[in-house]
């Protein structure tokens, strides 16, 4: 990807390296500032969250860059071992994939990736498409959380992650044609049979959340969420703590838009979707860049990157939100791992949230976007 403007290489170059404030190594999370306030550090232990009753590390990492879903292609495996045993030594145990990714690839590459550590992580994964990895256009991935699909998902995922069991088993979308009980009982009775130990929800409704809650407990709602996509607070949040649920965003720095990888003269690589984004178009990103430049100024204020400010500002919501942003560059797994040094004062918290709610975004949130472009062909969203 092209860009004339600074970008975030040289954001981080500039403001983070030069102020010795990220160490590429061990040292990393040692580094993170002590300030009181609202940071990382308000959880179980030190580097730690609760999601419901299962506890991971205050952040995680997603797995779909390593597929090539931003370009580049699929990454060598030995690439993402070393990849994943860093994140794994800087304090990162919670590591997200999913079935459709790749399709296959993904489950596959993290499994051997973590083979080494797996019983000290929390693998999740998700169910609820029907899976054909040699359709060529990667289209026709129809939903599907049938009882005897998900049976069917959970054992290729058990294989694909050289693993006897699964921490964390999301349904990436409901299924409109089977009733949310029907999956919940599936789920219930994996989790009798020790191949799953907890469950979520993607994208769901509010009352197919307690639907599927009063029917078997779940741990976390895995919803978009980020600086510049906020609808899940409205309603999604507050009932995840009313039930003791936790929230894990995904796309938290916004396909790379937050942390500074996009401006109005980026250009994307072929096999990159963020061509197709939104809120990228050219009739939108200017005004969008507001945002950006809003981030930034609060970095230089704090002496760190856009991305480690937007990520603090989701771990600052609420003390069970667990972003997983995803990486296929160790300079940025690090610099998103720092995160958790970064605090706000309730006064700094206030300022920052009346000067978020000033900026308008432009252009349709980019959930439907992504899913697209895995090439699956119902998303429909129920109540």
């Amino acid at each position: 990807m092209g860009n004339k403007k600074i970008n975030r290489r040289n954001f981080i170059a500039n403001t983070v390296l030069a102020s010795a404030s990220i160490v590429v190594g061990q040292s990393l999370l040692s580094s993170c500032n002590s300030t009181k306030g609202i940071n990382a550090k308000n959880m179980t232990g030190d580097n730690k969250r609760k999601l419901g009753k299962l506890e991971v590390s205050a952040i995680g990492l997603g797995g779909l860059p390593v597929v090539g879903f931003y370009g580049g292609g699929v990454r060598d495996q030995n690439f993402v071992n070393n990849l994943y045993s860093k994140a794994y030594d800087n304090g990162v145990t919670f590591f997200d994939t999913a079935e459709v990714y790749g399709p296959l690839t993904n489950e596959t590459q993290i499994g051997q990736a973590v083979k080494s550590f797996r019983k000290n992580v929390v693998l999740a994964t998700k169910f609820g498409f029907e899976v054909n990895p040699n359709h060529q256009s990667g289209k026709g991935r129809a939903l599907n959380s049938s009882p005897e699909n998900i049976r069917r998902a959970v054992e290729g995922s058990l294989k694909r992650l050289q693993t006897d069991y699964i921490d964390l088993y999301y349904q990436h979308r409901v299924d409109p044609n089977v009733p949310i009980e029907d999956v919940a009982g599936t789920i219930k009775d994996l989790i009798k049979e020790g191949k799953v130990l907890h469950w979520g929800l993607s994208e769901p409704g509010i009352k197919t959340i307690r639907r599927a809650h009063s029917e078997q407990p779940l741990s976390a709602i895995q919803n978009e969420y980020s600086l510049w996509t906020r609808d899940s607070e409205t309603e999604v949040i507050p009932l995840c703590q009313e039930l003791g649920i936790g929230f894990v965003p995904w796309c938290p720095l916004g396909y790379g838009f937050l942390g500074g990888s996009i401006n109005e003269n980026s250009t994307f690589g072929q096999g990159d979707f963020r061509a197709i984004l939104p809120r990228v178009k050219p009739e939108n990103i200017k005004q969008n860049l507001k945002l950006l430049e809003f981030i930034k100024q609060w970095g230089l204020r704090k002496n760190k990157t856009a991305s480690q400010i937007s990520l603090a500002w989701l771990q600052a919501q609420k003390p069970w939100i667990v972003p997983i942003p995803g990486t296929s560059s160790l300079v940025h797994l690090i610099e998103n791992i720092n995160s958790n040094g970064v605090s706000f004062s309730a006064e700094e918290m206030t300022e920052f949230n009346l000067g978020l709610s000033k900026i308008e975004i432009a252009g349709a949130k980019n959930t439907q976007q992504i899913i697209d472009a895995m090439g699956v062909e119902s998303t429909l969203k129920t109540n």
